[in-house]
């Protein structure tokens, strides 16, 4: 049952993944705003597209961040025992808000970005190791194909596998609500990442260019 401090943690959650990391980095300190090139999106990989690591690198570790927090209010915010199924939920809604916040952020208009770096901070904040499994998933698919989309795509189909398979069997976790949330973020990325499918379809998407050329600005 909600009481009056877990809606106010859900909303703080989406408060914090609401925090427009990519377009405060971009208005602030170049002026510009990287929803308007690239790729329209608010997030770290189009920052890394516009403005280079310099600032997407900050970007990525405050879009992870968001995650992070968002899950670990749990702790701080409620009145669940923790070591109660009920608190596994909580945790599960805070992130779903927090995901949410920055896909539709409150503070810019609803345009946020694609939500992987801060899934990869709500994964580290509730399954280290799977988050970590994942996160290797995504490099490796990263090195090999050179796109970021696709390894994006391939490490969110890991997650369900990893949780549902590997753990289920080797641990006897088998939380419906891990399981649920697992497909949910399966689904999200799938949807949030459809042009990027069709681009791929068609052969069209970018690839990273791991040497690249000194170019003239």
């Amino acid at each position: 049952m909600l009481t009056i401090p877990n809606i106010i943690g859900l909303i703080i959650a989406y408060l914090v993944g609401s925090f427009p990391s990519a377009v405060w980095v971009g208005r602030t300190f170049y002026g510009i705003d990287v929803r308007e090139y690239g790729s329209g999106n608010a997030g770290a990989t189009n920052t890394f597209r516009v403005l280079g690591k310099r600032a997407g690198i900050p970007v990525l570790i405050m879009d992870v961040a968001k995650g992070f927090i968002a899950v670990k209010l749990a702790y701080l915010i409620g009145d669940y025992d923790p070591k109660s199924p009920e608190f596994i939920d909580f945790k599960l809604a805070l992130a779903v808000c927090g995901l949410l916040g920055h896909i539709f952020p409150v503070y810019v208009g609803f345009r946020g970005g694609k939500g992987v770096a801060t899934m990869l901070g709500i994964l580290f904040a509730i399954r280290l190791d799977a988050a970590l499994i994942c996160a290797g998933v995504f490099l490796v698919s990263l090195f090999i194909s050179g796109y970021v989309s696709l390894s994006s795509i391939i490490s969110g189909l890991m997650f369900p596998v990893v949780i549902m398979v590997f753990y289920a069997a080797n641990y006897g976790d088998n939380s419906s609500s891990i399981n649920i949330f697992s497909l949910a973020v399966t689904i999200l990325i799938l949807i949030t990442h459809q042009r990027n499918i069709e681009r791929l379809m068609k052969g069209e998407e970018s690839r990273v260019k791991w040497h690249r050329k000194a170019k003239n600005n």
